[in-house]
């Protein structure tokens, strides 16, 4: 299966009209300040193109972020439990990549009721999630506009020709900070001339107070849902002298408290565990907002100390230099210093947390859901194919119960036991239903090449795990229903099957489940090499029932029948498993 491009020619292809027409709108708006008088019109459409430009370059450095570290998120997502300070950079790390605290959160909830991460590690994920968003401020601090649109250029040349994927990723990751760049030039444009429009400067001095700037950071993140879209327009006022280092930092503070809103939104009706992440992260924020406020005066101050100075300049034109970066470190600091501080409280938090949203379990009304698949995660394709790896790990999970559960009920001919076993079949048709479902939407997004071929392998992998469920459900669970009707015992060759064959095999889906939930090839190649043993122990089988032949009666002529029908098909399940196996395996190196 063929990788997508990184980014499709058609798209960047609509995108330079954009371009271009946005050079005479700011061109226009900038000689409309300089005469005087404000075009609305164009003011709004060079404030608004800006800031959707904006956005999409973030949304195309992420996408090629993403992509070409999607393997190295893997990796240190699976090493994050070990303590709360590695827990805290790999929050940080991962945000600052897929530029989104909220997926960052659904990963938090995931590995949480996987039991893979306590509540107190999960708080340093999250508060390290906050100072990932704080790399977006620091980017656009830098004033490069003038370099954006050959950042563009040569982003979209190297995408276009380049040979390699990594090579297209990096002309993707160019002309997205490009993009950024040249959004944020447009709106400052936009705006410059209300540099010298007495309604809106008088206005803007009544942003001086605290408890309104905060209302209107907030309120301004809650609606366009993205806190770096609210930092980014903040910067850009203060790059255009329009508002002093003290507002700015509260209308940040606001985008840290409207920011919360989202997680709250996305936790609604989800379990108890998305709640209380929702929960932690609306604690930290409005809490480590509520602890800085009245120290805002103090932040500038440091933040002006450690930030680069222009004391050659005066009035508007200071401001426009020097509180843009200002503003950038006083929103890093911040969120760093809160960040080390409710660090010494994760075990409190976690506690805190636990008392507010208690454990009310309900009785569930569907036969199974997913336990790993999360809508948020298809942005970022590399964590939502883990995802999906760890519900065909949740399939083979669920077929070793019904492969002990059948062997159960064919050696002591329970009934109870062999019922469940076929009803534990309808949710692996359920779960295989949202696992292939989940993977074509993640078809749809740009793939690489090693994430096509892992989507390939979790589809097969799903696919053959249901057919061995089916064998299950349908031959074997229909042999004990079939030996229960006739009063028929289990034989000599049935017991050696179940209890010599069935140990190993219940060993071979042990070794699966942990290939794919932790993608070990080692426990993958474990299932191939037991391929000399099952294949004695059959023989061994077909042994034990040649010797019994000679002690049969006529009547019994049905039961060696389904001795033998029962040894085929443990044949099959096995088979099964070694392709799964073979998927997980690198060819070069299997047995």
């Amino acid at each position: 299966m063929e990788s997508r491009p990184p980014l499709e020619p058609n798209i960047a292809i609509r995108l330079l009209p954009a371009v271009i027409v946005a050079v005479p709108l700011a061109a226009s708006a900038a000689e409309a300040g300089a005469a005087g008088a404000i075009h609305w019109a164009h003011l709004l459409m060079g404030l608004f193109g800006g800031l959707a430009l904006f956005l999409f370059g973030m949304e195309q450095m992420s996408d090629a972020l993403k992509s070409a570290l999607g393997n190295q998120m893997k990796a240190l997502l699976a090493k994050l439990t070990r303590n709360r300070i590695t827990a805290a950079l790999t929050g940080t790390f991962v945000t600052a990549v897929i530029q989104s605290s909220s997926v960052t959160t659904v990963l938090v909830v995931g590995f949480v009721s996987a039991g893979m991460m306590t509540m107190s590690q999960s708080i340093g994920v999250i508060m390290g999630a906050n100072v990932g968003t704080t790399i977006t401020a620091q980017i656009v601090a830098f004033k490069v506009e003038a370099a954006a649109l050959w950042m563009i250029a040569i982003g979209f040349c190297v995408l276009f020709t380049g040979k390699g994927e990594r090579i297209k990723h990096y002309g993707n990751m160019l002309m997205g900070l490009g993009l950024i760049f040249y959004g944020m030039g447009l709106m400052g444009g936009a705006m410059r001339p209300l540099r010298t429009y007495a309604p809106f400067l008088q206005m803007m001095t009544q942003m001086d107070q605290p408890l309104l700037a905060l209302a209107v950071g907030a309120l301004f993140t809650a609606l366009v849902q993205s806190s770096s879209a609210t930092t980014a327009v903040v910067i850009t006022m203060a790059s255009q002298g329009l508002i002093t280092l003290e507002t700015g930092i509260v209308l940040a503070f606001g985008a840290n408290i409207g920011t919360c809103i989202t997680a709250q939104l996305a936790a609604l009706g989800k379990p108890r565990e998305a709640l209380r992440a929702a929960v932690v992260h609306l604690l930290f924020n409005v809490g480590g907002v509520l602890i800085w406020l009245p120290f805002v005066s103090l932040l500038a101050g440091v933040v002006s100390e450690i930030s680069p100075a222009h004391p050659e300049l005066a009035g508007t034109a200071r401001l426009a230099a020097e509180v843009p970066r200002q503003i950038a470190n006083a929103h890093t600091l911040f969120n760093v210093a809160n960040m080390i501080l409710f660090l010494c409280f994760t075990g409190t938090l976690a506690r805190l947390v636990a008392w507010l949203v208690p454990d009310t379990p309900t009785p569930p009304r569907d036969i199974i859901r997913s336990k790993y698949l999360e809508e948020a995660l298809l942005v970022t394709p590399a964590l939502a194919l883990q995802r999906a790896r760890l519900e065909t790990a949740h399939m083979a999970e669920i077929l070793q119960k019904m492969f002990s559960g059948v062997r159960r009920g064919l050696l002591t001919q329970n009934r109870a036991a062999l019922t469940k076993v076929r009803q534990m079949d309808d949710q692996l048709d359920i779960l295989q239903g949202e696992i292939l479902q989940y993977l074509g939407a993640i078809r749809t997004r740009t793939l690489t090449a090693e994430e096509s071929r892992e989507l390939v392998l979790t589809m097969k992998a799903a696919s053959h795990l249901e057919s061995l469920g089916d064998v299950i459900e349908t031959e074997l669970v229909g042999i004990g229903f079939r030996s229960l009707e006739l009063g028929k015992r289990p034989g000599k060759t049935a017991r050696f099957l179940f209890n010599m064959l069935g140990a190993r095999l219940d060993t071979a889906l042990e070794e699966i489940v942990n290939a794919l939930g932790q993608g070990d090839q080692r426990a993958a190649s474990r299932v191939l090499a037991m391929k000399v043993e099952i294949d004695q122990l059959l023989a061994e089988a077909l042994e034990v029932q040649s010797r019994s032949l000679a002690e049969v009666c006529a009547e019994d002529v049905e039961g060696i029948r389904m001795e033998m029908t029962a040894m085929e098909n443990i044949k099959r399940i096995y088979t099964h498993l070694k392709r799964v196996a073979r998927e997980i395996v690198p060819p070069a190196v299997q047995p």
